[in-house]
């Protein structure tokens, strides 16, 4: 083993001529000593630029970062409801039907029916307040990014692909689709 180490060591002497060596081959001027003044000035602007550039990308993508953030904290902040606003749905068709169901009733319902009316204003107007708005396409043109086709019914009365009846209004969250209306489509006679 003290064979290996014997091996292994450098005489100093043999430390200095590689030192030598390398200067020599490193760029200088035509004596092999030190670099020029303009050579490391050169370099040195290279470096800086290279620094500089460096320096702009990293503020760059920190800045992208930020943007991306804030544009996260954004959209959470938009859409949170969303999946609280989607149950709540329902509730809405409920009060709806409730009224349809009490309509041209006698005397002795229409004190319900008006408690179920203003609670459903109620209700509509909270929903208002948080940018959920109802989507009822009554007569206007079918379209597949707001509304989901029930049935198509051949109609003259009316514009091919023209919606003639609401099955179930659908609603948006900040112009995002919550839920598509529900609609029947008029067709061309055939």
């Amino acid at each position: 083993m003290a064979e290996n180490e014997q091996e292994q060591t450098v005489n100093p002497g043999e430390i200095d001529q590689q030192e030598v060596a390398a200067e020599a081959a490193a760029p200088g001027d035509a004596a092999g000593g030190e670099p020029s003044p303009e050579q490391v000035l050169a370099q040195l602007e290279e470096e800086v630029a290279s620094a500089r550039d460096a320096a702009l990308r990293a503020a760059a993508d920190a800045q992208n970062v930020k943007r991306r953030a804030e544009q996260d904290v954004e959209k959470a902040r938009k859409f949170a409801l969303e999946q609280f606003a989607r149950e709540l749905l329902p509730v809405v068709d409920n009060l709806e039907r409730a009224l349809e169901a009490t309509a041209g009733h006698d005397a002795a319902v229409k004190p319900i029916a008006e408690g179920v009316e203003l609670t459903l204003k109620s209700f509509l107007d909270a929903l208002k307040k948080f940018n959920i708005e109802a989507v009822d396409p009554q007569g206007e043109p079918f379209d597949p990014n707001l509304h989901q086709a029930m049935t198509m019914v051949e109609n003259k009365e009316v514009e091919p692909n023209s919606v003639i009846a609401v099955m179930q209004k659908g609603y948006t969250l900040n112009g995002r689709l919550l839920r598509p209306a529900m609609v029947m489509v008029s067709k061309a006679a055939s």
